[in-house]
C-alpha cells in the first residue's frame, strides 16, 4: 500500500507496531475519509514513540493513553500473529493502494487522488502523462516528488538554519528566525523545513497590519537571490511554501520549505504550537481550559466568568506560557508526548 517506513526512530522497540498504525491512519484520512480514526491512530502511534519498552500484549496496551480496546485488540492480533488481517485486506484493493500514494504528491489530497484513480491514473509515472489535471502545486510536488519523499537529515538543517539567518540578518538584524516542527524537538531527521519569523515592527495591532506585506516578500526574495529557494509553490503576505536547495550542495536534493510571518505579539504561542508535537499541543490546550484559559497558534488568553476568551496575556517568551498555566517548563526535545 504505498507505506513509508517510519525513520529518525532507530532503538525504538515498537517501531513496527507505529508503522501499521499510521497505514491505518492514512487509509482512514486518504481513502474513507475519517478523520476521528485518522486521529486515534495517529496519538496511538504517538503514545507507542514515546515508549522505553515494547509494549508486551494488548491487555497491557489498553492501559496507555489513548489507546483504547479496538486498537488494544489490533496490536494483540499483531504481537500474535505479526500482521494485521484489516491491513491485508486493505493492501489487496489496488485503488485504496493508488490513493494512498497519490496523496504524498505535495498538493494532492484524498479527493483529488480519488478522482485521478477513477480517471485510471494510479501511479506516479502515469501521472506524469497528465500534468494537464494538475494544478501549480501539484505540479511542483510531482516535479519534487522523489526528493520530496527522503527525509532531511538533522545535519543538513543545521546548514539551512545557518544559511537562512545569516541571509536574513542582512536584510534586518531584528528579525527572528525559528526553524520548528520536528527539528527543534531534536529528531535526526524531518520531513519537511519549518520556519517561522517575526519582526518587531509587525504586530497583530490593526495600525501595524499593513507592515508585514513586504516583510515576507523581502525574506523569499533575499533567500532566491542566495539561491536557497528554488521554487515557489505560493507567496502570500504570512505564509510562503516552497523548495529550498543548500547552494553548492554534494547532495543537489531538492526539500519542501515553509515559512510563516507572525505578529510580534503572538509569536511565542505560534513556536509553541508549531514545534509541536500534536499530541503535546493538544495536552497543553487541555491543562489550559483547567486553568481556565484558551491556548492556541496566537494567544494565551484568560476565559471570563461566562467562559468567553479575555484579553491576551503578554507572552515573551515560551516560558511565560507554562509559567502562567501553572506547568514546568519542558525543553523542545521533550515535547513528544
Amino acid at each position: 500500500m504505498g507505506k513509508r517506513k517510519i525513520t529518525g526512530n532507530e532503538g525504538n522497540p515498537n517501531t513496527d507496531l507505529q508503522e501499521f498504525l499510521m497505514e491505518l491512519a492514512d487509509y482512514e484520512r486518504n481513502v474513507t475519509k475519517n478523520v476521528f480514526k485518522y486521529n486515534a491512530y495517529r496519538k496511538a502511534a504517538a503514545t507507542l514513540a514515546g515508549l522505553p519498552e515494547r509494549v508486551a500484549s494488548g491487555e497491557a496496551a489498553m492501559k496507555l493513553p489513548g489507546i483504547g480496546k479496538k486498537i488494544a485488540n489490533k496490536i494483540e492480533e499483531f504481537l500474535n500473529t505479526g500482521k494485521l488481517q484489516k491491513l491485508e485486506d486493505i493492501r489487496k484493493d489496488d485503488n485504496n493502494a493508488a490513493i494512498n500514494l497519490l496523496t504524498r504528491v505535495s498538493g494532492i489530497g484524498p479527493a483529488k487522488a480519488k478522482e485521478l484513480v477513477e480517471d485510471g491514473i494510479k501511479t506516479i509515472d502515469n501521472l506524469k502523462k497528465h500534468q494537464d489535471k494538475l494544478n501549480h502545486h501539484q505540479k511542483i510536488g510531482l516535479m519534487y516528488f522523489e526528493d520530496f519523499e527522503k527525509r532531511i537529515p538533522r545535519e543538513e538543517i543545521c546548514q539551512s538554519e545557518e544559511i537562512m539567518k545569516h541571509a536574513i540578518s542582512e536584510l534586518s538584524k531584528e528579525y527572528i528566525v525559528t526553524i520548528c516542527g520536528s527539528y527543534r524537538r531534536g529528531k535526526k531527521d524531518s520531513g519537511d523545513i519549518d520556519v517561522l519569523i517575526t519582526h518587531p515592527t509587525y504586530s497583530s495591532k490593526e495600525k501595524d497590519a499593513k507592515k508585514k506585506v513586504t516583510l515576507l516578500k523581502d525574506v523569499v526574495e533575499c533567500l532566491e537571490k542566495k539561491k536557497f529557494i528554488i521554487d515557489t509553490i505560493s507567496l502570500g503576505t504570512t505564509k510562503f511554501m516552497g523548495v529550498c536547495q543548500i547552494p553548492n550542495s554534494s547532495t543537489k536534493s531538492c526539500r519542501r520549505l515553509d515559512i510563516r510571518l507572525a505578529p510580534y505579539d503572538q509569536y511565542y504561542c505560534a513556536v509553541i504550537y508549531f514545534t509541536g508535537s500534536d499530541v503535546f499541543n493538544k495536552n497543553m490546550r487541555s491543562h489550559a481550559l483547567e486553568k481556565k484559559y484558551t491556548l492556541n497558534e496566537y494567544t494565551l488568553r484568560r476565559l471570563t466568568s461566562e467562559g468567553l476568551p479575555g484579553k491576551p496575556e503578554k507572552i515573551t517568551s515560551e516560558e511565560d506560557i507554562f509559567r502562567i498555566l501553572g506547568l514546568p517548563y519542558k525543553e523542545p526535545k521533550e515535547r513528544d508526548a
